[in-house]
């Protein structure tokens, strides 16, 4: 089976190097367990917590961590040890402070989770001034082999202009195969299911993800007992992903109340299985909406929960609010990465909006996504509006769309293709 290079693993093997200790987030199916293992030397110390009997034995001997880490010999280099799951037995970030603390140079600690939730509810020991945050998030564009136009060269396009400039300077890996973008709509981007050539084995992996996975994680994380219940908020949710949340609407669909609502997107935000985008806060328009839209990590598991028809027709039918959804995901995810920058959206009471504003080093980038070959400066109109109102921070806008190379529209908005994200 060819194993295929995640971006994120040179950076996070040589911040491997640093004498901290490192904690890394993301949903299950990202590879986080494979992108650690491939940075390991062969001596290090791997211990599971998905596996009951190890849980179980640091459920109850939190210590055991200790006494098994001092009992190793002293040498020159770091022992590494990697806990996989580490979230659950909460207990274990206490024992790893108490290590580091105690000789950080001796140890090297990797922490690895797919959930925040039950350290949040227990207030968990993060290791604050100790550790590292990191985060891996389901694909990006640089990690599919880029296929530009004929005649259009790949590096043309990391000049200056062609760019969102939060995002540029990053190298394409170009290691996953190319998919094309109705292919990524329909699918998602998890690493798993860039690698599966038939589609009725994606669609299979993906309702397998949503329905016995995705329990399993929720059963093991909360005290709900309706699962059915949840269930029918999970589609519901799933099926106004990217929308502006209306917490009324959505009890009134799903029959649940507006607080135990706002629980489970929590929920779903702490398992990284979608996040909040808010309103644009800088605005001076009394009549702009304040609040946030909520997308899915990965559109192939929204398609899932929603219940829709995993086949093409799906994408053709309304492709537009898929686009703008894989938009919004791909910025957020190398914002992620880049480590700065904030996402949020902009929209009035009357319709005016910009679907997504990219602020970064005090510059605003508002950005257009529009299902077209063919954009006009017309596509623009509300993106020229709000950069009216803030002339000195938001200086170029952008509109992503299907056209087949880079475009200037005019001397502050500039169109770029889908592949050149």
């Amino acid at each position: 089976m060819t194993r295929y290079k995640r971006s994120a693993a040179d950076a996070f093997a040589e911040k491997l190097a640093l004498p901290r200790v490192h904690i890394l987030f993301g949903t299950r199916q990202t590879g986080k367990s494979t992108l650690i293992l491939g940075c390991l030397p062969s001596d290090a110390l791997i211990f599971n917590l998905a596996d009951p009997s190890e849980r179980a034995r640091f459920s109850e001997r939190p210590g055991d961590l200790i006494a098994l880490c001092r009992s190793l010999p002293l040498r020159d280099v770091p022992w590494f040890v990697f806990i996989d799951e580490a979230q659950l037995v909460p207990e274990l970030f206490n024992a790893v402070q108490v290590l580091f603390d105690e000789d950080p140079g001796r140890w090297r600690f990797i922490l690895c989770g797919s959930s925040a939730r039950k350290l949040r509810a227990t207030g968990a020991n993060l290791l604050p001034g100790r550790s590292i945050l990191h985060s891996l998030q389901a694909l990006t564009n640089p990690e599919y082999q880029r296929i530009a136009p004929i005649g259009i060269p790949v590096d043309a396009l990391m000049a200056e202009g062609s760019l969102l400039p939060p995002l540029c300077g990053e190298k394409a890996r170009g290691e996953f195969p190319f998919r094309d973008l109705e292919d990524r709509l329909l699918f998602g981007d998890l690493p798993g299911i860039a690698t599966i050539v038939l589609p009725e084995e994606r669609r299979e992996v993906l309702i397998s993800y949503v329905t016995a996975h995705l329990e399993e994680e929720i059963r093991r994380e909360t005290a709900i007992r309706d699962y059915g219940i949840f269930l029918r908020f999970l589609r519901c949710a799933a099926a106004e992903s990217g929308g502006i949340l209306n917490l009324q609407a959505l009890s009134r669909e799903s029959g649940l109340s507006a607080p135990t609502i706002r629980a489970h997107y929590q929920l779903l935000e702490d398992m990284f299985l979608g996040y909040m985008i808010p309103a644009f806060s800088g605005s001076l328009r009394k009549a702009a909406l304040s609040s946030p839209r909520f997308l899915f990590f990965d559109l192939g598991i929204r398609n899932a929960a929603a219940r829709l028809h995993l086949d093409m027709d799906t994408v053709r039918a309304n492709p537009g609010p898929l686009f703008e959804q894989w938009v919004g995901g791909e910025i957020y995810k190398r914002l992620r990465y880049k480590g700065s920058g904030t996402l949020s959206y902009f929209r009035t009471s009357a319709g005016a909006e910009v679907d997504f504003i990219i602020e970064d080093e005090g510059l605003i980038h508002p950005i257009e996504v529009k299902w077209t070959e063919r954009p006009t400066l017309s596509d623009a109109k509300h993106m020229l509006a709000f950069m009216k109102d803030h002339p000195d921070r938001a200086r170029r806008g952008y509109i992503v769309c299907r056209c087949p190379y880079p475009l200037e529209l005019s001397e502050s908005v500039s169109a770029i293709p889908w592949w050149g994200l």
